[in-house]
């Protein structure tokens, strides 16, 4: 979702992470799940190149509103970040629906709800592989992962169900 969104971006970062980690040679790293695309990928990196690390996921930090902590935040006025708040609340909110097309139609129409939103993307995917979920019984788990636009800060955030 996020390599669609952002073409070479993964590449750049997962160069910058294995030579970091081949260099230092951790046992451990650590890694917010803020950016739980990025884990995966790296995940995926670390398997395929043997780097022996253990990829150590972070939960999301969060401002006290609920919108998770990012450097983006500052770009945002005091009625955005306000407002960015609602993201967090409708990924939880959706947590009490059993099927995905309700999940999906859920999220889909409360973003639209917000005039200062524009929905980049809401995906439900396994949580391993980052594939399109088909059912709530994907073998990694399943996520759900969304970007909102809100003037023109791009915002992402995520959850477990």
């Amino acid at each position: 979702m996020e390599g669609a969104a952002r073409p070479g971006h993964f590449n750049g970062v997962g160069v910058i992470v294995r030579r970091l980690l081949e260099w230092v040679r951790p046992h451990k790293a650590y890694f917010g799940e803020k950016d739980y695309q990025q884990i995966a990928v790296i995940r995926e990196m670390c398997r395929q190149c043997r780097i022996l690390a253990e990829i150590v996921p972070c939960p999301i930090v969060r401002e006290p509103n609920g919108l998770a902590m990012s450097s983006r935040n500052r770009r945002l006025s005091v009625h955005e970040f306000e407002t960015a708040a609602n993201i967090h609340r409708i990924l939880e909110e959706s947590r009490q629906f059993k099927s995905l097309p309700e999940i999906k139609k859920f999220v889909e129409t409360e973003i639209a709800k917000i005039p200062e939103f524009q929905l980049d993307y809401f995906e439900l995917a396994d949580a391993e592989t980052l594939l399109t979920a088909e059912s709530f019984d994907t073998p990694g788990g399943l996520m759900g992962f969304i970007t909102v636009y809100t003037g023109p800060v791009r915002l992402i955030d995520n959850v477990k169900y």
